[in-house]
């Protein structure tokens, strides 16, 4: 699979390190029975190896919530108004946001991107917001394509610019949260489309949408899915006719993230969706990611299972705004801790199991 000459590409490799053996040592003599911190143990060794040392570390952790509208919000896919998004966009800078809380009680850096919101927000002088507006709203993929492919490229260029930039000021662990009206229907389709699965196992109440709603949502996917021919095996495809310039637009920070060695946090329903069309177009980055829940919304748990992923907390959420990213960073941080300041049975003249010391 070859992507289209405007596309860019990335390299990433994958996280192979001849430190496996001395990592897994280290965690094992920790002062603890063997595999008594559960998960954390996984994650320590995951973000040692990521960062090819056996002193690993979590430097200015940064959180980047991409923010685009769906033509297809128009057509009854969603219980709330497409102008919720640049509302919320808003209630974000006003720092009146779940994402604002979370970020602000464990300290970590706050980007708000203008994907493609459907409003003209003038001059905003805070730091915080980058506009990379594509368009205002993508196109109603029930009549044509969601974006061009041009405008593809284009987004995808500038989500890696995003992750580049925040890369240089000094950040190894960085989250993608989304705020886009519509855009569980875009997750759905691609969800659907790459495994290959029915949409009723894909398509969720998303905003909160009753059983009734739920219902016409997935009778309004699947003439979509009837109007286009989409390609299972080609991402791009997918994301040009049914996806958002935010989930391109993280798409192409998710792939950049990777190429830098950065430890990735995915969100929620929408960011996994958005991480498959990722793991797809470049396999290794699912060594450099971490799922930080299992979200409350119809498909996220199929979705994790179809791609082997054990997500970090399972709090029923379905918020998105890359709250699941900002709620595991402190379970993260721990694992980190344990494995740079817990002591070993030697240091602490702790014995070990008894069948340990004969061997």
């Amino acid at each position: 699979m070859f992507p289209p000459m405007n596309i860019p590409t990335f390299n990433i490799t994958p996280a192979l390190s001849n430190l496996d053996s001395k990592l897994k040592q280290l965690i094992d003599n920790k002062t603890k029975p063997i595999g008594a911190l559960g998960y954390l143990e996984s994650i320590a060794f995951k973000i040692g190896r990521i960062q090819h040392t056996l002193t690993p570390t979590l430097l200015n952790p940064h959180i980047v919530v991409f923010a685009g509208d769906h033509g297809i919000s128009n057509s009854g896919v969603s219980a709330y108004p497409q102008e919720v998004t640049y509302q919320m966009v808003l209630n974000f800078l006003n720092n009146g946001a779940a994402i604002n809380v979370f970020t602000n009680q464990h300290n970590i850096d706050l980007t708000v991107v203008d994907a493609g919101v459907n409003h003209d927000f003038g001059t905003i002088s805070d730091t915080r917001f980058v506009s990379k507006k594509i368009g205002m709203g993508t196109r109603n993929y029930l009549e044509a394509p969601a974006m061009t492919q041009d405008e593809l490229a284009q987004a995808i260029s500038a989500g890696a610019e995003i992750c580049a930039q925040i890369h240089k000021k000094g950040s190894n662990i960085i989250g993608f949260g989304e705020m886009g009206i519509g855009n569980t229907s875009s997750a759905s389709l691609i969800m659907s489309t790459l495994l290959q699965l029915p949409l009723e196992q894909c398509v969720g109440a998303g905003t909160g949408l009753d059983t009734i709603g739920i219902q016409k949502k997935r009778t309004i996917l699947q003439t979509v899915l009837d109007v286009h021919s989409l390609n299972t095996s080609d991402p791009l495809n997918i994301m040009q006719i049914v996806g958002g310039y935010e989930l391109a637009m993280m798409l192409g920070a998710f792939l950049k993230a990777g190429e830098l060695k950065m430890l990735i946090l995915v969100d929620g329903f929408i960011a996994s969706a958005t991480f498959l069309c990722a793991k797809l177009l470049s396999p290794a980055i699912s060594d450099y990611a971490l799922f930080t829940h299992c979200s409350h919304e119809s498909g996220h748990a199929l979705l994790l299972e179809e791609c082997a992923q054990t997500p970090i907390l399972d709090l029923q959420l379905r918020l998105g705004e890359g709250t699941g990213c900002a709620l595991s960073y402190p379970i993260i941080d721990s694992a980190i801790r344990f494995f740079n300041e817990m002591a070993s049975f030697e240091s602490a003249k702790v014995d070990k199991k008894i069948d340990e010391e004969r061997t």
